[in-house]
């Protein structure tokens, strides 16, 4: 590729997750120098970092497992419908194997700063070492959900006993999660999002007190978790081709199409018979698979929240504790609905405790646990599952300037304004895989993200091959772009929730301004209108 002048390398690739490493390797078989850089020692990505108790994928391991679909990894068998974490990360990892990118990767190190160099249209990259170098195309791929939200809590450095967040959760020498058993143990957890989901039924097993604080619950369904046998593997295994075209055509890359109808055209009967059947499968039926007008007609979720809610009241004993679990601030798959295993049933047991800190917050944290309102909770452990700032968090906490020293924070400070969800004007050559607008963050993201990565490097081999080094979005395709995704938002019921995937900011007069992080247009819309900008010659980009 002619350049003004050689960058140290074509393309740099940030993360090492599971778009990450495809990426690099993509980038590697079209010939052009790649190197991949992230802060772990090794792949892995939020497989890497989150390795708390009870983690794992709520995505069918067999329809997550893109590189096995695709051929990579053609000897592949999953243990579980739902792979636990520590499977997850022999996955990634074998995968690095196969595609042979370690050697393109420097682990523990962070990108601090990217600055776009107009006069040599190259990207200056900042590590933290103090080291700089090169690049020519920069790629992020650092994941919907890695930069980890620990909210500042008064006198919390003053407690005696342990605090972490879910994703640093202490490990031994062989990476394996530590402090498992709480025996003895007075526990707290703050959050009941879907890591806290997870964890808490497992603390619940041993502690000897835990206290759930909750500011806000969540619409909770069973994960019908199951092993899977030698036979069902091998089935699944001959399937692998059908299953990749599969979810290629369905909204979320899940194994799921929605009922073609409203909820409003069947019986009531036959509405529950239907709510029913999907709450007793596996994975995110009931969410993805039920009528087609869900997120979009107050009376066809509240249909399917009274029947979620009554299930609640049926597997917690206490009344009131029930009522405490069942959401009334956002409609049913309004936030991204955790998937659950026996926790609705840990509330039952009496080691478990549920107080709520939205209508009493958070005094202060002191030496021996938290205060909240009068009362006093001592504490040994306190495991922090606040999640994480999505999509964007991790763009904002990397300093990236662009076309006249203009701050992507800055420029996004109102919401994301891309085209494609792939590039933003003013900061040429720059693309955030699984970022916002692009229709992997609302998605199984072992599949988008791997499609997203494949359509970029055609985008970047089709430069190569026409010996062009700069492109960027014109104006007018960014600005119908963005326009595009906040209207489809903006119909759905998602769009009055304070989801991960919704940024609310407050300007100076008060003004609150709330923005989509994702599209919502479904998978297949959304990769129809990248393949028509592909075959018309990246329509919509400024190129040379």
């Amino acid at each position: 590729m002619t350049t003004k002048t050689s960058p140290d390398y074509e393309v740099v690739v940030i993360g090492a997750g599971v778009t990450g490493i495809y990426q690099t390797y993509l980038i590697d078989k079209i010939g052009l120098t790649v190197l991949g850089i992230d802060a772990a020692p090794d792949v892995g990505g939020t497989w890497f970092w989150n390795r708390y108790p009870g983690c794992r994928l709520d995505t069918e391991s067999y329809a997550y497992g893109y590189f096995a679909l695709k051929g990579i990894m053609p000897d592949w068998s999953w243990s579980e419908r739902f792979a636990g974490q520590p499977e997850m990360l022999r996955y990634v990892n074998e995968a690095a194997d196969k595609m042979g990118v370690r050697k393109h990767y420097q682990f523990k190190t962070k990108v601090i700063s990217t600055v776009f160099n107009e006069d040599e249209e190259l990207w200056v990259v900042t590590l933290d070492d103090g080291k700089s170098l090169s690049c020519r195309f920069l790629i992020s791929a650092t994941g919907p959900l890695s930069a980890s939200n620990m909210p500042y809590f008064k006198g919390l450095k003053d407690f005696k006993g342990k605090a972490f967040h879910s994703s640093d959760w202490p490990t031994d020498e062989k990476g394996l999660a530590k402090n498992t058993d709480f025996s003895g143990k007075r526990v707290g957890v703050i959050g009941t999002g879907a890591t806290g989901v997870q964890i808490i039924p497992i603390v619940a097993e041993t502690a000897k007190d835990l206290f759930v604080f909750q500011r806000s619950p969540n619409w909770c369904t069973p994960l019908g978790n199951t092993p899977l046998s030698k036979d069902d593997m091998e089935l699944i295994r001959t399937r692998f081709p059908t299953i990749l075209e599969y979810v290629k055509t369905t909204p979320t890359a899940f194994p799921y199409h929605r009922d073609k109808r409203k909820a409003s055209e069947v019986t009531a009967e036959e509405r529950t018979k239907i709510f029913e059947d999907l709450y007793n499968e596996s994975g995110y039926g009931i969410w993805l698979s039920s009528f087609r007008d869900l997120l979009l007609s107050r009376e066809s979720n509240q249909f399917l929240a009274n029947f979620v809610a009554k299930k609640i009241r049926e597997r917690v004993k206490d009344p009131i504790v029930a009522e405490k679990l069942i959401p009334v601030d956002h409609p049913f798959g309004a936030k991204r609905v955790p998937m659950e295993t026996n926790y609705y049933e840990s509330y039952n047991q009496d080691n478990v405790h549920l107080v709520d800190i939205k209508s009493i917050p958070i005094k202060e944290f002191t030496e021996t646990g938290v205060t909240i309102g009068e009362d006093h909770y001592d504490l040994d452990v306190i495991i922090f599952a606040t999640g994480f700032d999505g999509v964007t968090g991790s763009l904002d906490r990397i300093d990236i300037r662009g076309h006249d020293g203009l701050r992507l924070v800055e420029a996004w400070e109102d919401g994301p304004s891309t085209y494609l969800g792939l590039q933003a004007r003013g900061f040429p050559n720059f693309f955030a895989l699984v970022g916002p607008h692009n229709g992997s963050a609302f998605c199984n993201v072992g599949v988008c993200g791997a499609l997203q990565a494949e359509w970029v490097t055609r985008m970047i081999e089709y430069l190569k091959d026409r010996d062009l080094t700069y492109a960027q979005p014109l104006q007018s395709a960014e600005d119908e772009w963005t326009k595009a995704v906040y209207a489809d938002f903006e119909r759905t019921l998602m769009a009055e929730t304070n989801a991960w995937w919704v940024k609310v900011t407050e300007k100076p007069d008060g003004t609150i301004v709330r923005r989509t992080l994702v599209y919502v247009g479904g998978g297949p819309e959304y990769r129809k209108r990248c393949e028509e900008v592909a075959y018309n010659d990246y329509e919509g980009f400024e190129l040379h």
